[in-house]
C-alpha cells in the first residue's frame, strides 16, 4: 500500500489531534478531538481510493487501526450469523 492511502491520528504538540500522512512534516488535519481526527482520516483515505488509518493514543503508540474500503484488510471481521 503506497504512503499515499495511509493517514495516523496523533496528538498534536499544540493540543488536540493532528491527521498525518507518514513522511510528511504537516498536518494534513487538525481536530479538537480523536473522534474528529479519526473521521477526518477516514474521509481522506477513502477519498484516495481507499487505504489503512492507524490511531494512536496520548501515550503516541499504536492502539487500533483501520482499514477503509477499498483497501485489503489481512485480517477482516467475520461475517456474524
Amino acid at each position: 500500500m503506497s504512503n499515499d492511502n495511509r493517514r495516523h491520528v496523533v496528538p498534536s504538540d499544540k493540543g488536540g489531534w493532528d491527521v498525518k500522512k507518514p513522511g510528511a512534516s504537516r498536518a494534513s488535519a487538525h481536530t479538537d478531538t480523536q473522534a474528529e481526527a479519526i473521521g477526518r482520516a477516514k474521509e481522506i483515505v477513502t477519498n484516495a481510493g481507499g487505504g489503512e488509518v492507524r490511531i494512536h493514543g496520548r501515550d503516541g503508540k499504536v492502539r487500533d487501526s483501520d482499514t477503509v474500503a477499498p483497501g485489503n484488510d489481512p485480517f477482516p471481521p467475520r461475517d456474524k450469523k
